[in-house]
């Protein structure tokens, strides 16, 4: 899953070529990059039009449709899915009718009380993420007790009301939400166990792409974690994770095709 924030605040700015963030806020250079990020292995494109960062403003529902729902429809027929990366089920709505099949949620349809029916009426595939508090809060002196059976249950609460609402099991994927409302204690442990999520019978989506965690292990600046973001994924990739959340996708794709390689050679 190739990340497109269509917005003028996204936590990783690179300065390169192939960043995101503000610089793909252009119609036509949001749509160009969705078709570099296809060219370079991604299957799913996510398109965001409000920043999830943590202390991140909230954008209000105008804009954020403003913002994504042009990228979506220029994009329609694309050889890749489209996800929505939004907490509206207004805005979700809107860019299924566009051209988008799956819905990721950071809030885990909690952020409006109409959400888990509207995935229900969409039919789509919908991401359930954890996540602490909000994007304004998340980050305030996050606590768990045991944060791979908090996170867990949660989950398995959500997959409930989902279900509950209409969602259909087979259009529910999980998200144990790293960085967001975690310390790197938690987000080290999640990663850890990451396989443990694998009962509660749902794809697993995993973004640990240029994560403040990454650089709380070894100091490094957004601009220099494409390794800890590569490591973290393979990490993913080992414990069965079917959906990886990038920004890098070609460097990630080819990690992966090595690994692959190396894991199919040794059982010749």
């Amino acid at each position: 899953m190739g990340i497109l924030n269509v917005t003028p605040d996204s936590f990783y700015q690179r300065q390169a070529a192939h960043s995101d963030g503000g610089r793909f806020k252009g119609v036509s250079r949001a749509v160009e990059r969705a078709h570099e990020m296809m060219a370079e292995g991604a299957d799913i494109i996510d398109i965001g039009g409000e920043s999830t960062r943590p202390g991140a403003d909230v954008v209000e529902q105008a804009q954020e449709l403003a913002r994504v729902i042009p990228v979506i429809e220029a994009l329609k027929g694309i050889d890749a899915e489209i996800s929505i990366d939004t907490r509206r089920p207004g805005v979700a709505r809107a860019a299924v009718a566009a051209g988008a099949s799956i819905w990721n949620d950071v809030t885990a349809l909690e952020f409006d009380t109409r959400s888990p029916k509207m995935a229900a009426l969409l039919g789509c595939e919908v991401v359930l993420m954890h996540m602490r508090g909000s994007p304004e809060t998340m980050q305030d002196n996050p606590h768990y007790k045991d944060v791979v059976a908090d996170v867990m249950a949660y989950l398995k609460g959500r997959m409930r009301a989902a279900m509950k609402a209409g969602v259909k099991p087979e259009n529910i994927i999980i998200d144990p939400g790293i960085g967001f409302g975690k310390r790197l204690e938690d987000n080290l442990d999640l990663l850890q166990h990451l396989d443990d999520f694998h009962k509660l019978g749902c794809p697993i989506l995993l973004g640990t792409s240029r994560k403040s965690f990454i650089g709380k292990i070894d100091g490094s600046t957004v601009d220099e974690r494409l390794g800890g973001s590569i490591a973290s994924a393979l990490w993913g990739a080992s414990m069965g994770a079917s959906i990886l959340r990038v920004h890098d996708v070609k460097e990630t794709v080819q990690a992966l095709k090595v690994w692959r390689a190396i894991g199919e050679r040794e059982n010749d």
